[in-house]
Parts: structure tokens; C-alpha cells; sequence
């Protein structure tokens, strides 16, 4: 039989096999760490130092309870198979306390750790299911739930999924699962479970608020806040794959201002290098970047060049990094992790040697010229086949530490840019792990399909990210693959992606368009070619002026925008969000999953769906005047919430509504 003592603020359990501590870490958070092995390692990962906290520890050797603030746990020594549970409460009021999880006994097989290698072990923590509960996060990935519960996640990233191992409970608490290696999560009818395929011991976080908005700030304060937001980025983001020169890139930039539409950024996408592993222009399409970046800012456009942390023997940095072990190695057979355009591996931006010689290759090429903004690609990284621990990196096998690498990845560019003296830090990446929005991450959801149905999973992909501290997020307008410039199903699509872009953190034009039938191809031998046209006046002249309206509103928001991303780098609350962020005691807005609140005031309703030009919407409690455009003449009159409405909205309209009072409702409104 297990033995209950406390050292301390620390609550301990110890048996054979097991040894787990439970302490406070911050305000209304307890955090509890167990192992098989004889002692807990002290190993924060991403996780920030916490402020000393008081916490109240009672009871004895049989059954002994910690408290602080708002959470507490109660461990039961019970007998030697069936020991060791802990129930976990969150305090109601002075009086009340609810149970909010508890331990689950599945037998010696679940609740053992199974030994993988040396001190590793597959460690699984398993809660009772309670019933009735809503999860929300966990990153995101193509999946067309947001909403968590009766679901599995794995826990891994790749192109399109970016898993962040944090969930909300509509119970009022938050779950962070503190072990950076694969694994799963399984938010079941009969249970909740974090699985890690290898790792040292047991680490997670349960923390809690008197409301959406108070819970993820508690994680936001273990894992960092958003630093703030540039304005510049708070505009029409212009990409594509790809601008093949220096000239095609400009002539974009001139032709935008020509015809008197909005632009804050031009992006250089792939490819624009001698080489993977180089980071640096070709100097045969890339002649003069200094006068490029010159003539940007004159037009006030700011410039964002992609980077990828890929490199192979070819690249001049290849050897030198190779032997000072700054690349990723395998633990068996060659250098190649990535068939693309021959065999790459990755820098291993865990190694803080790298982080530095990388960054001097990017400050001798790029910051020389004015770029101070830069989109890291391939921030998962991108393996093939998806083998973790194949890899190795600085801080150890991938089976245990491959999913830190995005954050890794993002500090690479951040402490650079800080050390530059720069401040307005912003990357564009497709990967992240908590702790990236403290190092300026923007994260997208990567290289997804050009269909209806990815334009609603992106929906719930913003409001998840969102739930799990990332309040910089956006997608590829009109989607990646397989874009039709000349279809009526694309230039649909793109309208409909563009009335939900302009309502997202950050409104941002891509894709690797197909190539139309009359396609002249400007460089026939350069090694990745451009895909179709990109621009807003290629989709059709009827679609022209309407994204060019949506643009103009974009812009007319910027000042609403930057006010909600202050206070996203201050308190952690998203822009985008969902329903029951604001309106938490409304069971109904527990079940939203496509529609969203964009800042208090803005309540945005996508229409999602090929021929589609009604839906219903739910609207909260309150008085709302419908919006469907952003030039009216006059203000509709509100109407009633905390019921349904039946919309409708041609293709050049969208549904939204303002609420009553807001000084928001100018920006929709003619001059």
C-alpha cells in the first residue's frame, strides 16, 4: 500500500513503481508530475517559472488534499492494486466545491507505465468521463469537429495538423498535457486520456477560472502571452505560389496600388534561393533586393519572405553544420529525412548553435536589405516517413521531444529580430507548440484542398487554435490545392473564403492555383515554377469589385482589429472566439461550431457551402442589427437575441451582426 506525505507545498504518493508529486504552480493551477523511476526530473520544457503561490495541504497518510485558489486534488492511498487515485475539484463558491476529474483504475495494464527504452517509459493518465461535458482544442488539424469530446487525437504534427495538447472544459477547467512527445488524446464517452509514446514521467496542468476568458488566461500565464500585434499585419496580406522574380513580384505591388487596393503585405514564397540550406536570393531572378524592398516601402508594403529550415549536401552550410551536429540526424542509415528536390534533412533549431548560425545567415541576407518579417515553412518538420524516433535532436530522441520543434523554430527568428532591435516580431508558420505565441507565431493551417469543405473546417481550426493561446492564426484564402481560377465552383469559393478572411485574425490571400489554359510561363527553367494567377482581379470581373469591397472593409476595421489583439497580448483573449467565450452560461452556445465571435462586438455567421445563400444563426442574449456588406446606407433596425434567425445572403453578401451600441457599426457603413 501506497503512503500519502507532504513536503512543503508539495504533496507526495509514493509506491512501488510510482512516485507522484502534486504542487501548486501559479494561481489556481495545481500541476502533477509522476514516474516510474526513483525520482521527478525537473524539466519545464516551454513552460514559464511560476510566482510563488500558497496552497493548504490537510489530511494524512491515507487520504490528503491540496488546494489553491480555485482547484484542488485529493489523493487516496487505497490498497496496493487500487491506489494512488486523485480527484480533482473546482471551487464554486465559498461554500461548494464540484468534482471535475478523477483518476480512472483500468487495471495493472493502463495504470503501469510500459517500459520503451532507458529511463522511458509510454506513460498514459486516464480521467473519468463526466457526463455531458464539451472540449475544445487540442491545435488543429482537417478535421470538421470543434467541439472534442467523443473524438481522438493523435498527438503529432504534420503538414495541415498541428497538434497543441491543451483542452477547455465546459466544466470551467483546462487540461495542459506537459510532455513534448508523440502520442494521443482520447476525449471518449468512457473516458479522458493523454498518452506519450516515451518519456521520462507524467507532467500536466489543471487549472481553472471563473470563465472561459479567466481559464486560458491561467494557461496563457504558463505558457506566454502574444507580443503586440503590428498594425501593418492587421491589413490585406497579397501570396501566392509563387512570384518567380524580382520583377513579377513588384509589378504585382505596383498593379495593387494602381488600381487603389488596400495592401500592407507582399510575400516571397519558396524557392527564391540558390539552394535549400543557403537562405539567401538567386542573383539571376533576384538581382537588386535592396532597391525591391526600397521601392516596397515607398509604396508602404511591407515585405515577408519564406524560409525553410531544410538543407542537403549541396548547400554551402551543409558540411560545417553537419559536423558541428546542427542538423537533425537519424539514429540509423543516412541524412535524408525529406525527398524534395533530392534528399534534405533539417537544421536542428533545438540547438541553440544553430538557432545563432542560422540567424546570421538570415540577418547577412536578408536583414541587410530591410526584411525583418519572414514566413517559416515546413515548421513541423515535414518527415518522411513520419518516424520520430528515427530522429535525433539536441535535446534528445524525437520519440520524446520531436513536437517542440516549431517552438524552437519561431525562437530561432525571434531572439534574432530582438537582438536587431526590431519589435514588431511576426512569422508566419504552419506548425506550433504551446509557449509559440510568445515568439511572434502567426500560424496557418498549411496546404489544405480548395473545397467547401476545408472553408468550414477552417472555421472551427481558428477557434481551436484560439482555445489553445494562439490568437494569431490564419488560412489560405480560397484554399491551397487544386484551385480552378477559371471554375464558377472557385470563383464561388474564393468570395466565400474572402467574407470569412476579413474576420479573421489575419486576412491573407495564397495558393497554388492551377495553371489556366493560356498560362505563359515567364521562366521556363527555373527549377519550381509559378502555379495560376493570384491577384484579386484574376477571379472574374463580378467577383473583382466585390473582394475589392471586402479589402476596403478589412481596412476600415484595422483600428477594431489591433484593439482586440492588444488585449489578446495582454489577457490571451483570441479576436476570433467562440460563442460561449462571452456568452459561457448560454448552454447553446456550447454547441456552436460555425459561427464565432470576432472581438465583443461582431458576430460573423460563414456561409460554407457550394450554391448556399442561407443559413440559420443563433444569436445570444442582447439586441443585434444585421450586417451583410460594408457600405449601407443606413442601419437596419436590431433585433432580439437568445433565439434563431433565418438569414440570407447572396454571393456578395455575408452575414454578420454588430451589437446594439457598438461603435464598430461605422466601419459597414457608406461614407
Amino acid at each position: 500500500m501506497g503512503k500519502i506525505r507532504a513536503e512543503g507545498k508539495k504533496l507526495i504518493f509514493e509506491r512501488k513503481d510510482e512516485l507522484t508529486v502534486i504542487e501548486p504552480y501559479g494561481e489556481n493551477c495545481l500541476r502533477c508530475r509522476s514516474t516510474k523511476n526513483g525520482k521527478i526530473l525537473d524539466e519545464n520544457w516551454t513552460v514559464l517559472p511560476a510566482a510563488p503561490d500558497c496552497c493548504v495541504i490537510e489530511g494524512d497518510a491515507e487520504k490528503m488534499k491540496i488546494s489553491n485558489g480555485l482547484i484542488s486534488a485529493v489523493v487516496e492511498a487505497g490498497n496496493p492494486w487500487y491506489g494512488g487515485i486523485i480527484t480533482y475539484y473546482k471551487r464554486e463558491n465559498d461554500k461548494e466545491e464540484k468534482q471535475i476529474l478523477r483518476t480512472k483504475f483500468e487495471g495493472d495494464y493502463t495504470n503501469r507505465n510500459r517500459h520503451v527504452e532507458g529511463d522511458h517509459y509510454q506513460i498514459q493518465v486516464i480521467f473519468e468521463a463526466n457526463e455531458g461535458e464539451h472540449f475544445y482544442g487540442m491545435g488543429q488539424e482537417q478535421e470538421d469537429l470543434f467541439d472534442r469530446k467523443g473524438s481522438t487525437c493523435q498527438i503529432i504534427h504534420y503538414n495541415t495538423k498541428s497538434t497543441l495538447p491543451v483542452l477547455y472544459s465546459s466544466l470551467g477547467y483546462g487540461i495542459f498535457w506537459n510532455n513534448p512527445a508523440p502520442g494521443r488524446c482520447e476525449t471518449t464517452r468512457n473516458h479522458t486520456m493523454f498518452v506519450a509514446d516515451s518519456a521520462y514521467q507524467a507532467d500536466y496542468f489543471i487549472y481553472a477560472g471563473k470563465t472561459p476568458a479567466e481559464t486560458v488566461k491561467r494557461y496563457c500565464d504558463l505558457t506566454g502571452y502574444a507580443p503586440k500585434f503590428p498594425r501593418w499585419a492587421a491589413g490585406f496580406w497579397q501570396c501566392k505560389l509563387r512570384y518567380e522574380s524580382q520583377e513579377d513580384l513588384l509589378e504585382t505591388a505596383r498593379e495593387y496600388k494602381r488600381r487603389g487596393i488596400p495592401i500592407d503585405v507582399i510575400v516571397i514564397d519558396f524557392f527564391h534561393w540558390t539552394q535549400q540550406g543557403e537562405w539567401k536570393f538567386d542573383p539571376k531572378y533576384w538581382p537588386d533586393p535592396k532597391t525591391m524592398c526600397q521601392e516596397l516601402e515607398e509604396m508602404g508594403i511591407r515585405l515577408v519572405v519564406s524560409v525553410w529550415p531544410t538543407i542537403n549536401p549541396a548547400s554551402e552550410n551543409y558540411q560545417t553544420m553537419s559536423e558541428a551536429n546542427m542538423l537533425v540526424r537519424t539514429e540509423n542509415g543516412q541524412f535524408g529525412t525529406f525527398d524534395f528536390y533530392g534528399q534534405q534533412t533539417f537544421v536542428d533549431v533545438m540547438n541553440p548553435k544553430t538557432r545563432k548560425f542560422v540567424w546570421n545567415k538570415i540577418r547577412e541576407n536578408y536583414c541587410q536589405y530591410g526584411i525583418k518579417s519572414f514566413w517559416l515553412d515546413e515548421a513541423e518538420p515535414e518527415v518522411h516517413p513520419q518516424q520520430p524516433a528515427h530522429l535525433k535532436y539536441y535535446l534528445g530522441n524525437g520519440a520524446q521531444v520531436a513536437q517542440l520543434y516549431p517552438f524552437y523554430y519561431a525562437q530561432t527568428f525571434y531572439d534574432g529580430l530582438r537582438e536587431e532591435g526590431e519589435t514588431e516580431i511576426i512569422s508566419l508558420t504552419r506548425a506550433a507548440y504551446p509557449g509559440s505565441q510568445r515568439m511572434g507565431a502567426l500560424v496557418w493551417n498549411g496546404d489544405i484542398m480548395s473545397r467547401f469543405q476545408n472553408l468550414k473546417m477552417s472555421i472551427k481550426s481558428g477557434l481551436s487554435m484560439g482555445m489553445c493561446g494562439i490568437p494569431w492564426w490564419n488560412s489560405d484564402i480560397g484554399g491551397f490545392i487544386n484551385g480552378d481560377i477559371e471554375s464558377d465552383y472557385f470563383r464561388e469559393l474564393i468570395v466565400r473564403w474572402f467574407q470569412f478572411g476579413v474576420f479573421c485574425p489575419v486576412m491573407r490571400l495564397h495558393g497554388a492555383r492551377l495553371r489556366p489554359s493560356d498560362h505563359k510561363m515567364r521562366h521556363p527553367e527555373i527549377i519550381e515554377p509559378s502555379g495560376g494567377d493570384n491577384e484579386i482581379w484574376r477571379f472574374g470581373e463580378r467577383n473583382y469589385p466585390i473582394l475589392k469591397a471586402l479589402i476596403e472593409l478589412r481596412e476600415r476595421l484595422k483600428d477594431y482589429t489591433c484593439q482586440y489583439m492588444d488585449i489578446a497580448s495582454a489577457t490571451g483573449a483570441p479576436i476570433m472566439r467562440p460563442m460561449f467565450w462571452d456568452f459561457y452560461q448560454d448552454e447553446t452556445c456550447y454547441t456552436l461550431e460555425d459561427q464565432y465571435m470576432y472581438g465583443e462586438d461582431i458576430l460573423v455567421a460563414p456561409i460554407y457551402e457550394e450554391g448556399c445563400m442561407q443559413r440559420r444563426v443563433y444569436l445570444p442574449e442582447g439586441r443585434w442589427i444585421p450586417v451583410k456588406g460594408g457600405q449601407m446606407d443606413s442601419a437596419p433596425d436590431a433585433v432580439d437575441g437568445s433565439r434563431w434567425v433565418d438569414c440570407s445572403a447572396q454571393l456578395d453578401e455575408f452575414i454578420a451582426f454588430i451589437k446594439e451600441g457598438s461603435d464598430v457599426l461605422k466601419c459597414f457603413m457608406k461614407a
